[in-house]
């Protein structure tokens, strides 16, 4: 099968997150976060879902994200690891509470910065670029506490002033950011996704919205803020991505698929066009939402992003029959399952053409640059006698994924790059385990913190080597 030449400038990498990957959950001066407060268990979704309130940390509980993978210890390693296999972009995340403890100081933490500096130079030094989100799952603890997260408007000013200090810091180092990642995601996995707890008898809805309406108000002044300080900073937004298929040709599963694709693009409709779109009144409307803006809000959502990043693992399928009885329940965003394709171990859908049709869409609706920030295959890796990881079903998934890049790249889109996610295993966001891996190395941890953190490189190490020297030519 012919693939169409990626161009010579694509970008081949790998992404992390600060939250699943850093640990040092309280070294270098940093503050406590939503993520700290999630725990691996029965009590996981509650705490994610904002049903349940945790704002202190229980001894009968493990929390995953306190140690991680100790990205935050080992760094070097694993950014000489990247290198190995030939990465020219790296994403991660700054953790907001490293910069600003407690969310709301007029001063950062001089650790944090310094930790950061040291990080992104590293990354240079193998001439890595690094593709840096500002947000990622984390919110300082003391900002719900006390401000109740992004339902206060206060945030705006709080984010602002920590993406300046980034923006300043990191100058000369960072040229690529991402605001909010799959900022989407707050609507189905509120308290991880922006930190939002919900009170007796609230509406949700109202909630989740005029806090998304806090977000991207945030989101665009700090796109001003970073073209400020340096024209060549590119900004992107990030969508959780993957086009929802009618699940049948009935007018009534057509018009479904399209109201949910309007939901899950809403946000990224006001960050890539800079106006909220036409379809939001009556969204609104039939959620019984009120947005309250601010004078001038209109005029600052203008202020665009400069490109479009998305995740894709699997495609949805979406009914006018849609219930909780009858969606999947293995992923946050509800599915039903689509009978002509494959799931995964952990029941998400092996789609490689909803890749190419995703970013067909993506591309038609926003004429922006396209970049695909997550992409992988969660399965177990069980590493055989000889201690060996064979993880041909991971090349496989990948392989199929990247000729659909290929394909979307020959129908004419322009594709800044891909970043493998968990490129070197870690705490997977939706479960807390470590048993869901995803990377080309793999790190001795299991579900319940055990193991020595010593990484090994599998299988798909060395075919994404080869993948990235023939700039996606090799998929063999």
């Amino acid at each position: 099968m012919s693939l169409t030449k990626f161009p010579k400038d694509f970008l081949w990498g790998g992404a992390l997150a600060a939250n699943q990957a850093e640990g040092g959950y309280r070294e270098g001066g940093k503050g406590l976060t939503t993520v700290d407060m999630i725990p691996h268990g029965a009590s996981r979704m509650a705490v994610k879902l904002g049903q349940e309130k945790r704002f202190t940390l229980r001894s009968d509980e493990y929390y995953p994200s306190h140690d991680a993978i100790d990205f935050y210890h080992r760094y070097k390693e694993d950014i000489a690891l990247m290198a190995e296999m030939g990465f020219t972009v790296f994403r991660t995340s700054i953790a907001w509470s490293r910069l600003y403890p407690k969310g709301d100081e007029r001063e950062p933490n001089p650790e944090g910065i310094a930790f950061y500096r040291a990080l992104f130079e590293e990354c240079r030094k193998y001439q890595i670029e690094p593709l840096v989100t500002l947000c990622h799952f984390d919110v300082p603890l003391h900002l719900v506490v006390e401000y109740g997260s992004w339902r206060n408007r206060q945030m705006v000013e709080f984010f602002t002033r920590y993406a300046r200090t980034c923006f300043e810091a990191f100058d000369g180092l960072v040229k690529c950011w991402l605001t909010f990642n799959e900022i989407n995601i707050m609507l189905h996995s509120p308290f991880s996704g922006a930190g939002l707890v919900f009170e007796t008898g609230e509406n949700q809805e109202q909630v989740k919205y005029q806090a998304a309406h806090h977000e991207l108000i945030a989101s665009a002044l700090a796109t001003r803020i970073a073209h400020e300080i340096n024209p060549r900073n590119q900004v992107g937004c990030m969508l959780a991505g993957g086009n929802f298929y009618p699940y049948s040709c009935k007018p009534e599963d057509v018009w479904a698929a399209l109201q949910k694709e309007r939901e899950n693009l809403l946000f990224i409709d006001v960050q890539a066009r800079g106006a909220y779109p036409s379809y939001a009144a009556s969204l609104f409307r039939d959620k019984g939402i009120q947005i309250v803006k601010a004078a001038g809000d209109d005029e600052i959502l203008k202020h665009s992003v400069d490109f479009v990043s998305f995740s894709y693992y699997a495609s949805r399928c979406a009914s006018a029959d849609m219930n909780a009885g009858n969606t999947s329940a293995a992923n946050v965003v509800k599915s039903l399952r689509n009978p002509h394709i494959e799931v995964s171990e952990w029941g998400w859908g092996i789609d490689p053409l909803g890749l190419r049709i995703t970013i067909n869409t993506l591309y038609d609706r926003y004429q922006k640059p396209l970049f695909l920030v997550e992409n992988g295959l969660g399965a177990v890796d069980e590493p055989n006698d000889q201690g060996e990881i064979e993880d041909d079903y991971r090349i496989a998934y990948l392989r199929e994924h990247i000729r659909a890049m290929g394909d979307a790249i020959g129908d004419g889109i322009p594709l800044m790059g891909y970043t493998s996610w968990g490129c070197i295993d870690l705490v997977a966001a939706s479960t807390g385990e470590m048993s869901k891996r995803y990377g080309f190395v793999y790190v001795d941890r299991d579900d319940a913190g055990r193991g020595t953190l010593a990484r090994r490189r599998k299988k798909s190490f060395w075919w994404y080597k080869k993948v990235i020297a023939s700039n996606g030519e090799d998929l063999a």
